[in-house]
């Protein structure tokens, strides 16, 4: 008799993370499934706690507001910063820029807009304020 999902298993899955339009953002169903530790902090709490249950073999889809994925879009976590307390290396619009917390964090932002003085840095994760669908297929647990 297999065992249902706990909140610290070790679970193997295929999943796949798209927009309510059917837009993939993430899938692993045409690769090596993924092996993830509940509880370690590998996946979004709230997704977590939707394989908790689940038994092998099983297939779910979960629909997640945006609230419940990966929180609201909040406008304060878009800053202005000078291109002085940037890293040196050419920085163009739309990319990835990681930045250094003076505690040692480190935190990724998305550079909406630069000039020569400034740039626009967006610090939300990239699905923040967006509803999504978590597609899961357990494939096995230990």
């Amino acid at each position: 008799m297999s065992e249902a999902i706990q909140a610290n298993s070790l679970v193997t899955l295929h999943y796949r993370i798209s927009l309510p339009s059917g837009q993939p953002l993430i899938s692993t169903f045409n690769a090596t499934p993924a092996t993830l530790q509940l509880g370690a902090g590998e996946m979004l709490p709230a997704m977590e706690r939707l394989l908790i249950g689940l038994m092998p073999g099983t297939h779910h889809v979960f629909e997640l507001a945006a609230d419940e994925a990966f929180g609201p879009y909040r406008d304060e976590l878009v800053e202005r910063v000078k291109r002085e307390h940037m890293p040196e290396e050419e920085i163009e619009a739309m990319s990835i820029m990681e930045f250094t917390a003076p505690d040692g964090s480190r935190y990724s932002g998305l550079v909406r807009e630069i000039d020569a003085q400034s740039a626009l840095i967006d610090f939300n994760h990239p699905l923040a304020g967006k509803a999504i669908r978590f597609e899961v297929e357990v494939i096995g647990i230990s």
